[in-house]
């Protein structure tokens, strides 16, 4: 019975390894990972791990390693149908149903692969035979010597247009069968099928499972017209569902030391996936196309984050740029790439060969988070010397944010590239002086741009005189640069009335409602909605009160946990000033009523003597 890949992951996804393994191996938690005696070897240190996170076990005593499924094939000697069945069992799921077409098309399959495998075999004979020696020759110029050709499976095409279907006819194989393995060609006018790959060293195409489906050929002749062919779309092999390399990266990726994190990396042909291998780097390739939705998703199943690696070249780039399209919609938080580009002009194998395999590890371990190389995408596309065009780059970033699906992704990586453009393209005043690096949450303080005062500006510069509103100002200046030390308060009165005074009423309301729309919501977020807003004016006006106030959260030598304890402190004080005044206000009117002198001079006392605090910022016995 044959199950397809979609089932098997479904059983993965259900069921943990550590669950399923920890019921006959005693495992213990050690970091990401789980340890214990190896259930197939003998030993008393043990070197039995198990990974969550990658699906897989690890016994470094025995040399075995897989997913659950090998697991239960080499602990208790079941077949590959047995314990898929096992596991589905556990999982919940139900075998799908036998469909007698689905067999026979199985079948047939089966006889194709078997025809493909038969071909592998004599193409190794033909690059090891006379027929192979430029072949050889070029492979070792190449830096890839012998003792490798059968890791990676090379073989060899001769010029003979009937070599290997003749073989294969004497082996019992239909020239029919052959078409449609896609190793012959069927002539469109009728006449006899002849070999698909002739003068050229074959790269052996593998499926997930290890089953080769198809073969890549580099032609010997420079003048050929295509350097590089695949084989076509056949029952066997999808060119958009397929990586090469896939299998031997799965083992390099399983084969990682348990608390290593090792990369997957996407480059761009045969050579370059043979050197990433051969330097223990899990290297895969499209087959010819751009990189499509299905590999991505076969690459994310394998990491979270792989690297694509291209050319440094045009060509390079717009390949780069087509996989971003593609992946935007796709990305999640758990889900992305990373980019990175080999120094020099040069690919991975020219690397290997010239300066070794820890430079090649060195190069393809720098790389670029995709938020970055979208923002540089776009930066780059064109020049930003008119309002419109950085305009337009702006109406850019937003709509390529707009494209993914994730919401919360989405607004996370609006305002990441935003920010990015702010920080490109600053605003004619100073950056807005912000804390030291100890409690600096984002790239750069804010920068606002100082129009002309309004009359709400000027309003406000009258306001901001007493220790009341110098003490507001400084709440206020200290939100603009920690936006999140407002959380707790967003629903007080007191916060919406601007800490007592109406001048910054307005400006809290508006920033209150922005912390409520976004939880995002940063010093450069909040710079970038109210930029251009009658606020400006205010704002310039705050920054000189604050800078006036002496507040001890204003500090730079604070931290962020005690500055948003200090301006919590300062909130509580000034709001209970502000009620002081009301009520000494009120009990004015009230004396020798319902209010004695002895009563009012207690609160006029507490109101003087938390005045004086805050105008000193500093607490009293």
């Amino acid at each position: 019975m044959r199950f397809d890949e979609a089932f098997l992951d479904e059983i993965k996804s259900r069921l943990r390894p550590s669950d399923v393994i920890g019921r006959t191996v005693k495992l213990q938690k050690r970091g990401r990972e789980f340890v214990g005696l190896s259930p197939f070897t003998k030993e008393k240190t043990p070197s039995f791990y198990v990974n969550d996170d990658k699906g897989q076990f690890f016994d470094f005593s025995s040399g075995k390693t897989g997913d659950l499924i090998a697991f239960l094939q080499e602990s208790e000697r079941l077949s590959f149908v047995e314990a898929v069945e096992r596991l589905a069992a556990e999982a919940g799921l139900s075998l799908p149903a036998p469909d007698p077409r689905a067999a026979e098309h199985e079948k047939k399959r089966q006889g194709l692969s078997d025809w493909m495998d038969l071909a592998a075999q004599w193409f190794s004979r033909m690059l090891a035979g006379p027929q192979g020696a430029a072949a050889r020759a070029y492979l070792e110029r190449r830096g890839l010597p012998a003792s490798e050709w059968g890791r990676f499976g090379l073989g060899f095409a001769p010029a003979s247009r009937t070599a290997l279907k003749d073989y294969l006819v004497t082996k019992g194989a239909r020239p029919a069968e052959l078409v449609e393995a896609g190793l012959l060609i069927a002539p469109e006018d009728g006449s006899a099928p002849y070999d698909r790959f002739r003068d050229r060293i074959l790269f052996p195409i593998v499926e997930g499972r290890g089953r080769i489906v198809s073969f890549g050929g580099r032609a010997m002749d420079p003048e050929a017209r295509a350097k590089y062919l695949n084989g076509p779309e056949t029952e066997l092999f999808h060119k958009g569902r397929t990586l090469y390399g896939l299998p031997e990266a799965r083992r390099l990726l399983a084969s990682a030391a348990p608390d290593a994190q090792p990369a997957l990396v996407v480059v761009e042909g045969y050579m370059d996936v043979i050197a990433c291998q051969r330097a223990d780097i899990a290297g895969v390739a499209p087959l010819g196309t751009a990189l499509t939705e299905e590999q991505m998703e076969l690459l994310w199943r394998r990491h979270p984050e792989p690297t694509l690696c291209f050319d440094g070249d045009r060509a390079g780039r717009q390949a780069a740029f087509r996989a971003m399209d593609r992946a935007l919609p796709l990305l999640t938080p758990a889900r992305s790439f990373r980019f990175s580009v080999v120094e020099g002009g040069k690919d991975p194998d020219d690397v290997l060969r010239e300066q070794g395999a820890a430079a090649l590890r060195s190069q393809l371990s720098r790389t670029t988070g995709f938020s970055e190389m979208l923002f540089r995408r776009e930066f780059e596309s064109e020049p930003l010397d008119t309002p419109e065009r950085r305009a337009g780059l702006k109406a850019r970033l937003r709509a390529a944010a707009s494209r993914i699906a994730d919401r919360d992704l989405q607004s996370a990586y609006r305002d990441d590239l935003l920010n990015r453009f702010e920080a490109a393209l600053p605003s004619r005043a100073a950056p807005f002086p912000g804390p030291d690096g100890r409690r600096r949450f984002s790239g750069q303080g804010r920068a606002w741009i100082d129009p002309a005062p309004t009359s709400l500006g000027r309003s406000a510069a009258r306001r901001l005189a007493s220790d009341l509103d110098l003490a507001a100002a400084a709440l206020v200046r200290w939100i603009l640069e920690d936006p999140a030390c407002l959380d707790a308060f967003l629903e007080t009165p007191f916060a919406a009335s601007g800490f007592g005074d109406p001048a910054l009423a307005g400006l809290v309301k508006e920033i209150i409602r922005l912390r409520l729309e976004s939880e995002h919501l940063d010093s450069q977020g909040l710079a970038r909605h109210l930029s251009g807003t009658d606020f400006e004016a205010l704002m310039t006006d705050i920054d000189r009160a604050a800078a006036k106030s002496g507040a001890p959260f204003l500090k730079q030598d604070v931290s962020l946990e005690d500055a948003r304890s200090q301006w919590s402190q300062a909130f509580a004080r000034l709001s209970r000033l502000v009620a002081l005044d009301e009520a000494v206000s009120t009990a004015k009117g009230n004396l020798g009523g319902a209010l004695s002198v002895d009563a009012f001079s207690r609160l006029k006392g507490e109101r003087d003597r938390l005045r004086r605090q805050i105008r000193n910022w500093q607490d009293e016995p």
